[in-house]
């Protein structure tokens, strides 16, 4: 009885479409898979700088869809961008939305698909399972390797100076993502890397949940950190390797299915208020946590983590206690190598920060249940300590 399946739910997106420069083709693409034929498209003013939305934009007219720009969308938004893009594509009558971007973009394209045709304000939707209504078609297309939010039921919003909240929800889920790998060319070395190891992170947790951990979820996250570890380096050196840029994109949704279905854990429950107080990226933030909690949860998880040792081609040796031990240190030598900053000093954050950053980090309830070892606001500190 000990190989019988314990009961499990895994759900994820109706469609996923990986094409290289298919984003230069949308239009042709959604024509024959949506019924709807006004868009918002929700970005953020870098890329209308960077010049990427040009062949989108001719693609989807040609098609013969109308498109309302909502371009406005800032790091770790807060709610009045999704009110003002939710007020902008009701008065332009739209009947579908569009994100393309960063993590910020389709969480707000998110929102704003749900809201738009509903009576529910966004500080409504905060907590699990709380849309009510069905929400437009939508369609997600990310141009960064990372957040994985193109594939999550998740939203996250800045709520006060200090604060995020997370809306999660089935109606997150969007009908079709679009994985177009030439849209992350020349993405600079620093955003490449913070942004990769997010995503191993997210595999990681998803691997190594308390709860939730399952065998779809597992096969994701395995293969995630396969193609990550192997590439991250080469994609954070050559932003114009197209076989790195592709095989981390990949691994950063394969990440993404895995933890929408077995959350993440403590590595972001320390991440967030380094974000939340001092707006560093989310995926730096991970990145400075991430060795600091593998050492930690290693005397639980241990057994995982020589898994997944073999999975980024260490390890070997028969020992678990060795393998796990050369599990972390390849983590830490892709960070080291990608070039993202290793220690909370070299971000600006000082010895005094840490014990408000403790005391942050406890709130996370909703994460910290799903780490393989419980953690008390000791546990926090001297974690931060060592990131210092």
């Amino acid at each position: 009885m000990n190989n019988v399946i314990k009961p499990f739910e895994f759900a994820t997106v109706a469609e996923i479409i990986v094409e290289w420069a298919g984003a230069a083709r949308l239009g042709e693409i959604l024509q024959t898979r949506l019924r709807a034929r006004n868009a918002l498209l929700v970005t953020d003013p870098g890329l209308v700088k960077a010049g990427v939305l040009p062949p989108v934009l001719f693609s989807l007219r040609e098609a013969g869809f109308q498109v309302t720009l909502y371009d406005q969308v800032q790091a770790d938004p807060q709610e009045c961008i999704v009110r003002k893009a939710t007020r902008v594509a009701r008065e332009h009558h739209c009947d579908m939305v569009i994100g393309l971007g960063g993590g910020s973009s389709l969480d707000v394209a998110k929102l704003a698909a749900v809201l738009i045709p509903s009576e529910q304000e966004v500080q409504d939707l905060y907590g699990i399972g709380k849309v009510s209504g069905q929400r437009l078609p939508l369609v997600q297309i990310p141009t960064t390797a990372g957040t994985g939010s193109e594939v999550t039921n998740i939203a996250i919003l800045t709520t006060g100076e200090n604060s995020k909240m997370g809306v999660v929800d089935r109606q997150l889920y969007c009908d079709l993502v679009l994985l177009d790998a030439q849209l992350t060319l020349g993405l600079p070395r620093v955003h490449t890397a913070a942004a990769g190891i997010d995503a191993m992170v997210h595999a990681i947790e998803a691997y190594t949940g308390k709860h939730k951990k399952n065998p779809i979820s597992d096969a994701l996250a395995r293969e995630a950190l396969r193609l990550i570890s192997r590439h991250l380096v080469t994609a954070c050196h050559d932003g114009q390797h197209r076989e790195a840029r592709e095989s981390v994109l990949l691994g950063a949704l394969l990440a993404g299915q895995a933890f929408a279905n077995s959350p993440v854990a403590a590595v972001h429950a320390l991440a967030y208020p380094l974000g939340g107080r001092h707006h560093i990226p989310h995926g730096l933030s991970n990145a400075l946590m991430l060795v600091p909690v593998l050492r930690f949860n290693a005397a639980v998880a241990a057994p995982l983590y020589a898994e997944l040792a073999a999975v980024v081609g260490v390890g070997g040796t028969g020992n678990v206690e060795q393998d796990a031990q050369a599990f972390i240190d390849e983590m830490q030598r892709i960070i080291a190598a990608s070039g993202a900053p290793q220690r909370l000093r070299d971000v600006d954050i000082q010895q005094g920060d840490l014990p408000v950053l403790a005391h942050d980090a406890m709130q996370q309830t909703r994460l910290l249940v799903n780490n393989p070892r419980k953690l008390s606001e000791a546990d926090a500190l001297q974690l931060y300590q060592q990131a210092f």
